[in-house]
């Protein structure tokens, strides 16, 4: 009698509400193309109308072609993305009539939940590039639009910040309960990713609306969660390199040492819009020199900490097991945030920093070196995704097979 077949993701994580993120910011990546390199006048992004014009138009074939690729990665990783939602949303309801969820709650574990929001405001923003790109007439009615985001965002942001106040509430008041040992790691850096994920679609509304009031809220609401997850982040850092440095760093959830690269470009951007909001509705203005600096100094620290995670990575052979081996680990997903984001930090350092500052001109040689490395950081995520998918959806064998995670 033959036994039944399993896979890891039947032995459910809410780490893997990662892998609807990693397929969200794929997404984005792909806008990254038509935002920066198809005209859009009259608007701060590019739309489905600017699309067609050049899809109908005389321009190069080259152009058009990117447009299609661009317009083909958006519609399937969005898709991938809203899939991947789904089940998690539905596998986390009956996880959590389970008695691991309940030893889930009583544990450092406990923020793991965070990855629920921070993925749900993910897709958010992601649908919104697809109504961009694929829905006519979507910017006639924007402006009644952006209210209805920020209300959605910031009921996303209410749960996260309810789920950060059972965990802090239940450490904090008690004592003796968060193991410190088991901190050696920047796993608990994920409240943080969460509330910069909302605070930069609450940022987005000043960055494209018109009405002061829309960008005054924008701004206003994105500024508290771009601080609450940043005064997160930095305590959250502290306590966990200290435990690093006692017991080394834990070899399943080394990939969290990178996730300062989603977070500082997730809050980068949030930066961005609101500097556009105060441009356009309130008269203030950064120059060209400012925004230059503010962003080397944020891909400064992105490669500073994505090198000490390749290093750990590298040293405790973390990829031979867990990526190209037999092992698996729902921890994995998170390899993806931080190339994604690296990728779209450098599409905006190339355009918005060394174009906008002269330094490079646009589309030349210098241009497509430097968004090269944006361009391959892009593609090695898309394969990561897809091998991830296969090991951990797709592979079935024998339950006895199944590795147990460490």
């Amino acid at each position: 009698m033959s036994m039944p077949l399993s896979k890891p993701s039947d032995t459910y994580s809410p780490i893997y509400f990662l892998a609807a993120l990693g397929a969200g910011g794929l997404a984005v990546t792909f806008f990254m193309y038509l935002l920066f390199w198809v005209p859009h006048p009259g608007q701060p992004v590019p739309v489905f109308e600017d699309l067609l014009a050049v899809l109908a138009g005389d321009g190069a074939v080259l152009q058009k072609a990117m447009i299609v690729a661009a317009m083909a990665g958006i519609a399937v990783f969005a898709f991938m993305n809203v899939r991947s939602l789904v089940w998690n949303l539905t596998s986390l309801r009956a996880f959590a009539r389970t008695e691991a969820y309940r030893k889930l709650r009583a544990s450092n574990a406990e923020t793991t939940l965070l990855a629920a929001p921070l993925a749900a405001a993910m897709t958010i923003n992601a649908m919104f590039i697809v109504g961009l790109v694929f829905v006519p007439g979507l910017w006639s009615v924007v402006e009644y639009l952006f209210p209805l985001a920020l209300a959605a965002f910031l009921a996303i942001g209410l749960w996260a910040l309810r789920t950060i106040g059972d965990f802090l509430g239940r450490i904090l008041s008690e004592g003796g309960v968060f193991d410190m040992t088991a901190n050696n790691s920047f796993a608990q850096l994920l409240p943080a990713f969460a509330l910069s994920m909302v605070g930069v679609g609450l940022a987005a509304p000043a960055a494209m609306s018109l009405n002061p009031v829309t960008v005054g809220a924008s701004l206003i609401l994105s500024t508290f969660f771009a601080f609450a997850a940043i005064l997160y982040a930095v305590l959250a850092a502290v306590t966990a390199f200290s435990s690093m440095l006692h017991y080394g760093t834990a070899r399943e959830s080394g990939p969290t040492l990178m996730i300062v690269v989603p977070i500082l470009t997730v809050l980068g951007i949030l930066f961005l819009r609101q500097g556009h909001g105060l441009h356009t509705s309130f008269d203030s203005h950064q120059t060209a020199g400012e925004t230059l600096v503010f962003l080397a100094r944020l891909l400064t620290v992105q490669v500073l900490f994505l090198g000490l995670g390749l290093l750990v990575l590298s040293r405790q052979r973390y990829f031979d097991d867990f990526v190209f081996g037999e092992k698996t680990s729902p921890g994995s997903y998170a390899l993806v945030c931080p190339g994604v984001a690296l990728s779209v930090m450098i599409h905006f350092f190339v355009n918005k920093g060394l174009v906008t500052a002269g330094i490079i001109g646009k589309f030349g040689v210098v241009y497509w070196g430097v968004t090269g490395f944006a361009l391959v950081a892009q593609v090695l995520m898309i394969l990561l995704v897809l091998r991830l998918n296969r090991q951990h959806f797709g592979t079935s064998h024998p339950p006895e097979a199944a590795l147990p995670a460490e």
